[in-house]
């Protein structure tokens, strides 16, 4: 039988409430209350409260975070929310308003007049910017080429991370990223920080660039993956790292349903739902 490991660090616990009692945050300073502020655009800063069956999914390159989250977010019929397409629809949002990748201040100002959603139509995931639906054009080299420039502003990742908790809000999710429990969705109600080791992501990279009939040399994709640890690890803003009340997922010797069904285990001990 394959098998995995999973341990639950300690933390503080809030006072036990029932799953559906969203109406009612807990006392202030609990884990049960999301304090989100964010500048809303006629000034001072408001909260957004929200108690939602949200689910954050961190971890390092290569571990099958989006292909797990993609599955238990159907499972749960809660919205995948892909963070990556968000900035792509950012970047389109730039190269519509005649942005020059390389003004970090004309890409700072423009970020404030993007309003990007998610949401599901006919069956399929659909990135809605400013109420128009960008499926068709986040795959394009030029999008592609302006979101691995403005990404890097701070002040793209913030709107970005203001526009993701409105959603987390409104809305059930399984988000998944490096510092998504950390960062992003601290409140989320269950946080798993999935992992495996670097040989094993490195051999199931090679198995997929093969499966391609793409070259693939091992050792330089146990390399490359070793290096990008270190740099998601040590980075100075959000550094890769397990949240304290996030439960480990170790899915070297797990299969995806089995590593999907545990997530979903998980979920039904901290929501209490069937």
């Amino acid at each position: 039988m394959p098998c995995f490991s999973s341990q639950a660090a300690g933390g503080p616990k809030g006072p036990a409430r029932g799953p559906d009692c969203s109406s009612c945050p807990g006392p202030a300073g609990s884990p049960e209350e999301p304090d989100f502020k964010r500048e809303g655009p006629a000034g001072p800063a408001d909260k957004v409260f929200f108690m939602r069956n949200n689910i954050a999914i961190d971890g390092p390159a290569g571990a099958g975070k989006s292909t797990i989250a993609k599955k238990v977010a159907k499972a749960v019929s809660a919205i995948y929310v892909d963070t990556g397409a968000m900035y792509r629809a950012m970047a389109l949002h730039m190269i519509r308003n005649g942005i020059d990748p390389e003004d970090a201040a004309a890409i700072s100002r423009q970020c404030q007049s993007a309003d990007i959603t998610i949401e599901y139509i006919d069956g399929e995931q659909a990135v809605i910017l400013n109420g128009e639906n960008v499926n068709a054009f986040l795959r394009r080299e030029e999008v592609g080429n302006m979101a691995s420039r403005s990404s890097v502003n701070p002040d793209v990742r913030t709107k970005l991370m203001e526009l993701q908790r409105q959603l987390a809000a409104r809305t059930d999710v399984v988000m998944d990223g490096r510092d998504i429990g950390t960062v992003v969705l601290p409140d989320a109600r269950v946080k798993i920080y999935l992992t495996a080791s670097a040989e094993v992501r490195a051999k199931r990279r090679f198995d997929e660039l093969a499966a391609k009939g793409q070259p693939a040399d091992y050792d330089t994709i146990f390399n490359e993956i070793r290096d990008r640890d270190y740099r998601d690890m040590h980075r100075e803003i959000a550094p890769l790292k397990q949240a304290e009340d996030a439960v480990l997922v170790d899915t070297s010797d797990m299969t995806i349903d089995e590593v999907a069904d545990r997530i979903l285990e998980i979920y039904r001990e901290k929501t209490g739902k069937a």
